[in-house]
């Protein structure tokens, strides 16, 4: 099988000839250029208006003799790849912008091992674009864990918006990955129905595509309830030490009520007071003394209590 990146290469009308199938692999086409490979090749007109107007969603359209699919690879940073397979029994054209190294390695594979079949041969490259979730799903658990850790030690601003944007990621990700896997649920039937992919085998390949996508939107759910439980971490992480904060002030404010009360008595300008606490010592022993007992006092009603324990 022949991978060729120009709808101008020499080698087409030959492959056409001999009935070979092979990938033809376009990037950055133009609009007229889109024009021009539908026209080569006999695509219908709505193919081609589609494919002139990418951010379509996840979508499998049949015309009888060809198939226009338009399906997702994730980038390692988590960017979507959006590529639009035409798809007939005797080619494979992939429009996409800019050079992705999913599709890259998807021709490698192709090229170090032959496909035994047309099938196979689209299967490779659904597989790796549906394979590229995997490692962004992976980083996304390990931040989790990480956010939950730190979390449970110091919880902060920053987690919060942390656990927000990797929401916002994994609703794309579902955005993407959810329609992709309703489509391979039925579309095996309608690409294993076009003249030239009617083989046996065209089922299971298409079925082990869908099976993944099945897996994948089972990890992003789960990952959005590990987020929703991540978030209620943080919110009763940071209400438990607001409840801790809350409790210390109690304490300090309780223990300099009887200090209040005991300087506001003995600033009485009462005789008693006045001819009696006239030394160091009465000073110490009464005024201080008193104060240093209240607290003392007050410290092991708390802790007799519970009140100063970590629970």
């Amino acid at each position: 099988m022949q991978v060729l990146h120009s709808v101008d290469d020499p080698a087409i009308p030959e492959l056409l000839d001999r009935g070979e199938f092979f990938w033809l692999k376009l990037h950055g086409c133009s609009n007229e250029q889109i024009a021009d490979v539908g026209q080569r090749f006999g695509l219908h007109p709505l193919a081609i208006e589609d494919s002139q107007e990418f951010g379509q969603r996840p979508k499998l359209d049949d015309y009888g003799t060809t198939a226009l699919l338009v399906f997702y690879g994730i980038e390692p940073d988590g960017r979507p790849v959006e590529v639009h397979f035409h798809v007939s029994g005797q080619w494979m054209i992939t429009l996409h912008h800019g050079l992705h190294e999913l599709l890259h390695a998807a021709q490698e594979r192709i090229v170090r091992e032959t496909p035994k079949t047309e099938e196979e041969a689209i299967y490779r490259v659904l597989d790796a674009l549906t394979d590229s979730f995997f490692p962004v799903l992976d980083g996304v658990d390990d931040r989790i864990d990480e956010l939950m850790d730190a979390m449970l030690e110091k919880p902060s601003q920053d987690q919060r918006e942390d656990l927000f944007h990797l929401r916002r990621k994994l609703i794309e990700l579902r955005r993407i990955a959810t329609p992709q896997r309703d489509i391979l649920a039925r579309g095996g039937d309608i690409l294993g129905r076009l003249p030239g992919l009617e083989a046996d085998d065209a089922r299971d390949w298409f079925r082990d595509v869908y099976d993944h996508l099945v897996r994948i939107s089972e990890l992003i759910d789960s990952y959005r309830d590990l987020l929703s439980g991540a978030l209620d971490l943080y919110l009763s992480t940071v209400s438990n030490r607001l409840n801790a904060i809350s409790k210390q002030l109690t304490v300090v404010a309780t223990i300099f009520l009887p200090l209040t009360f005991v300087t506001g008595f003995f600033g009485q300008n009462f005789g008693t007071l006045v001819r009696h606490i006239n030394t160091p010592a009465a000073f110490w022993g009464y005024g201080v003394g008193s104060m240093v007992l209240s607290a003392l006092a007050l410290l092991w009603f708390f802790r007799r209590q519970g009140i100063l324990s970590d629970e």
